[in-house]
């Protein structure tokens, strides 16, 4: 009864996680979160002193009628992240497409993983 209650609230902002993916290559972190119906222009991302902040804001309503069914909630997408010390924040990118906010995080060129070959004697 208690999510019946919730999903009818219109006037109340929610504060939602976004499900997210990280992966880590030799060159660069890439990190995916799923922020379905949030638009650019209503994406702030901001990375501070070892940390990277997400916000977006999903303000979706329909142009004429109303909802038969809305499952997707009206509200503020917020994750922080810690950033490692071998990503260049001055070379991060990001891109929202269809919902998915991908955001790459290159690495430093001093903090790459680095083969070292070993010769014999």
């Amino acid at each position: 009864m208690k999510e019946r209650q919730e999903e009818t609230r219109t006037h109340e902002r929610l504060e939602l996680v976004p499900l997210v993916d990280v992966y880590d290559t030799d060159e660069e972190v890439v990190l995916m979160a799923d922020m379905p119906g949030v638009k650019p222009e209503d994406l702030e991302i901001n990375v501070d002193n070892g940390s990277l902040a997400i916000r977006g804001r999903r303000t979706d309503v329909p142009a004429e009628g109303s909802f038969a069914l809305a499952e997707f909630r009206v509200g503020d997408y917020v994750r922080h992240f810690t950033v490692g010390e071998d990503v260049d924040t001055l070379r991060i990118s990001a891109e929202l497409v269809n919902g998915v906010l991908k955001l790459t995080l290159p690495k430093g060129p001093e903090r790459k993983v680095r083969k070292i070959a070993v010769r014999g004697a």
